[in-house]
């Protein structure tokens, strides 16, 4: 039966914060799809949408900016300049953590993939392998291997969106969750905001639904939050938070080489950086604000910042991000749901308009309201730096083709496999003209390869070692 009350009360609270037209066409629509309609209109904040629109568009630029303090770099500390006894230390003051079951992964996987050309979201996506497995599949592999290593299970946080939610929670039930246990992964979608257009008016995405766009990456923590991920965390013992996207083919969930590092330091967040391929590159790097981490943007450094280089011969700006991060479950519990800023973003966004037809506009048409993590960052008031290797921990999947794309990150990683083997004691010559895989499942970062198990196949062109 239709909810005519909530129908009712949906009708009058669009229409006192002049949004009527969202009913324009509610004749047209049947009792469920009313029902959807009036549950999206009471779940708007229509007062913060109209501060937003007030303050981020209309008011846009008219007055000056918050002033931060000085920038100045955040220098990651190489991973490869530590003595290798110090390696060892905090690989194990890491693994001993995540034996104790101290440390729980958190992947950001909201995002589609269509600017690879890919209808679904970006973790099912196929990057080439021999394998074919999916980058959530490599995910998934590195941490049962790693749990194997522990003893103890590593928890897996995923946030969704309202996008890909279902595909993605069915991908993983299809598939069995690549063997880890239903129980130890907690999907969750991130937060919504409405999409308004110049007059502040929130678009119509289809007569029966409104227009809504995720709330930017730094509604991950509020997610996390309301969500209970955090209440599941604190329930397990779980006391840090390796924080990381879909994307990095390459990624080394859970490290327990960054996990001793981040302890050791002993900051409420830490961060992987990879040296700037070049000083143009278009990429964050770490900094400091006034004091606090932070992360400085491509666009907002000035070419005197880009080309500035310190003492050591090293760019003074060269540790770029790569949305890599530890984080103390406390100062998460402490600041996930801390207000942080908007930001806004003028978007080109398909919407029903007065005549009741799909308009497709050729130029932006409509306004996001966006939360960025990095402005959570400030908050932790210290974080530490840690400068690891592009070409073992760096592949993402971004563009369809060229950099960052499939075909970079694929070779990456058959590269990186490659080198193990001949790490191992494989010979170079053995290997000419052959791909090697070897999977998550039988080493994380290079240990214990079967050197006899790649030999027994150096008659095929395609190495994979399972």
């Amino acid at each position: 039966m239709p909810d005519t009350a909530t129908q009712s009360q949906a009708r009058e609270r669009a229409s006192r914060h002049g949004q009527s037209h969202l009913f324009r066409y509610w004749e047209e629509l049947n009792p469920a799809e009313k029902d959807t309609l009036a549950e999206q209109v009471l779940s708007v904040d229509f007062e913060q949408l109209a501060a937003l629109h007030r303050d981020l568009v209309v008011s846009h630029g008219s007055g000056p900016a918050a002033d931060e303090g000085p920038i100045t770099p955040l220098r990651a500390k190489p991973w490869d300049g530590f003595p290798i006894a110090e390696r060892a230390a905090y690989a194990n003051q890491g693994m001993r953590a995540l034996r104790e079951g101290k440390v729980a992964a958190f992947l950001v996987a909201g995002g589609q993939g269509t600017r690879l050309g890919h209808n679904g979201p970006k973790g099912i996506f196929d990057i080439g392998l021999p394998s074919r497995k999916s980058l959530f599949q490599l995910q998934a592999e590195r941490i049962l291997r790693l749990s194997r290593q522990a003893g103890k299970t590593i928890p897996w946080y995923i946030m969704t969106s309202e996008d890909n939610h279902a595909e993605t929670t069915g991908f993983f039930k299809d598939r069995r969750f690549f063997g880890l246990s239903e129980r130890d992964v907690f999907f969750f979608k991130q937060g919504e905001m409405a999409v308004v257009d110049d007059a502040g008016k929130v678009l119509l995405a289809s007569k029966g639904r409104l227009s809504m766009g995720p709330n930017g990456n730094g509604g991950c923590f509020l997610a996390l939050a309301k969500s209970g991920a955090l209440d599941d965390m604190k329930r397990r013992g779980v006391e840090h938070v390796f924080f990381y996207g879909v994307d990095n083919a390459l990624v080394r969930v859970c490290d327990p080489h960054f996990v001793g590092f981040a302890l050791a330091e002993g900051h409420p967040a830490a961060s992987k950086a990879v040296i700037k391929a070049q000083p143009e590159e278009k990429v964050g790097v770490l900094c400091l604000r006034g004091g606090k981490p932070s992360v400085l943007e491509y666009s907002e450094m000035t070419e005197e910042m880009i080309y500035a280089k310190g003492d050591d011969g090293r760019y003074r700006y060269d540790s770029a991000n790569i949305a890599t991060h530890m984080f103390t479950h406390a100062f998460l519990e402490k600041h996930a749901a801390a207000a942080l800023p908007f930001h806004v973003a003028h978007k080109k966004i398909a919407h029903v308009d007065a005549s009741g037809a799909l308009a497709n506009p050729d130029k932006p048409n409509a306004w996001k309201f966006e939360l960025f993590m990095f402005d959570l960052f400030p908050l932790a008031g210290a974080m530490a730096g840690l400068l690891v290797s592009r070409e073992e921990e760096f592949a993402p999947v971004k563009n369809k083709d060229g950099v960052d794309s499939p075909a970079s990150a694929r070779a990456l990683l058959l590269d990186l496999h490659r080198k193990w083997a001949i790490a191992a004691g494989i010979g170079e010559d053995e290997l000419r003209g052959k791909l090697v895989e070897i999977s998550p499942l039988a080493s994380y970062g290079g240990e214990g390869i079967n050197t006899a198990l790649i030999r027994s196949q150096l008659g095929n062109p395609i190495i994979h070692v399972s």
